[in-house]
């Protein structure tokens, strides 16, 4: 990792050499725009609009027009601003760390101790795990001044930039809560199918779709040539369905029912092999049965003898029947 700022931490007298890095970075597959006719690159330039040359960027300026006038601020003139030659991430307070509304959360960098500051670190780290707190910090980076938040994640600090408050829009648009109402069911409902979504977030378990079928795509085109076949490449995609409209009560229950149904598949499996297995249980007992009458009246004692064993032998039937139930019943309820 390469350091994109160096700088300290301010508390008091206190003061902690640190370096930053950036604790992010986008997994996108880069591309470029060409010419759909020849493949050729699609460049653009930086042209000015009054001599009409091509400007390097050594030699761009940045400019402020309030409606009527311009004026053209040049990097000198920025570099000499107080803030700007600021290297210090100044804290300005400790606060509860469930305060900070993530709304407000921007970038976010990680802070390494400089190779003379490891004890000064270490102990604002400490600290900020031990009490609980964020710091509230200030400080200029890229020609703005900064807030940000100062928290702890395993064992390293972590630097997030915060938007100002005037920077956060307040949400003004209809259909909030005006005139809803929520019945107890509803409510009931939709906890049941919260219940049955509920997990512990790791997010390893999420992948970018779009970005693995991007890839895809690539390396085939790679392979093949420009031309590849869709469904060879990706499989065969399922056709979207007519939506189906649905009151709420009925999307909610059938959400529930589909969850349940999900969990449960593996029970459901066990449940419908338990019921087969009586099933041909019953037809043997049936073709024994017409065996019986075929028999004749002539073995009257040996009919009696069998009707004997067959009562007993119907019994237990009875009994290894019930027995499967209870234990299906058992399932469903668990």
């Amino acid at each position: 990792m390469r350091a994109i700022w160096k700088g300290s931490i301010t508390f008091g007298l206190v003061n902690v050499p640190i370096s930053v890095y950036s604790a992010t970075e986008s997994h996108d597959l880069r591309m470029h725009q060409v010419h759909g006719k020849d493949g050729g690159r699609i460049r653009y330039q930086r042209r000015c609009e009054v001599c009409g040359e091509v400007v390097e960027w050594g030699e761009i300026d940045k400019a402020y027009d309030d409606g009527d006038r311009t004026v053209v601020l040049t990097d000198e003139e920025l570099g000499e601003l107080p803030t700007e030659r600021s290297r210090e991430i100044e804290i300005l307070q400790f606060v509860p760390s469930d305060q900070v509304d993530p709304i407000m959360m921007s970038k976010t960098y990680y802070l390494a101790p400089a190779s003379t500051s490891a004890k000064s670190y270490a102990l604002l780290r400490r600290t900020l795990e031990e009490t609980d707190r964020t710091a509230i910090v200030s400080f200029t980076l890229r020609q703005r001044t900064q807030l940000g938040a100062l928290r702890v994640r395993e064992d390293v600090m972590l630097l997030q930039t915060l938007l100002w408050e005037d920077e956060v829009r307040e949400p003004d648009f209809a259909g909030m809560d005006s005139g809803v109402r929520i019945s107890a069911k509803e409510l009931e409902m939709a906890s049941a199918l919260v219940e049955n979504f509920s997990g512990d977030f790791e997010p390893g378990d999420y992948t970018d779709e779009y970005q693995e079928q991007l890839r895809t795509l690539v390396e085939a085109k790679l392979e093949q040539g420009d031309t590849v076949d869709t469904e060879e490449t990706f499989g065969e995609q399922e056709k979207g369905e007519e939506a189906e409209v649905l009151d709420l009560m009925e999307a909610l229950r059938r959400s529930v029912s589909a969850a349940k149904e999900k969990k449960g598949g593996t029970s459901a499996k066990a449940s419908t092999s338990s019921s087969g297995s009586r099933s041909s249980g019953s037809k043997a007992s049936g073709s024994r049965s017409s065996g019986s009458k075929a028999s004749g009246s002539s073995k009257a004692s040996g009919d009696a003898k069998t009707a004997a064993q067959k009562k007993p032998a119907a019994s237990s039937a009875k009994k290894s029947s019930a027995t499967p139930r209870k234990r299906t019943a058992s399932k469903k309820s668990a």
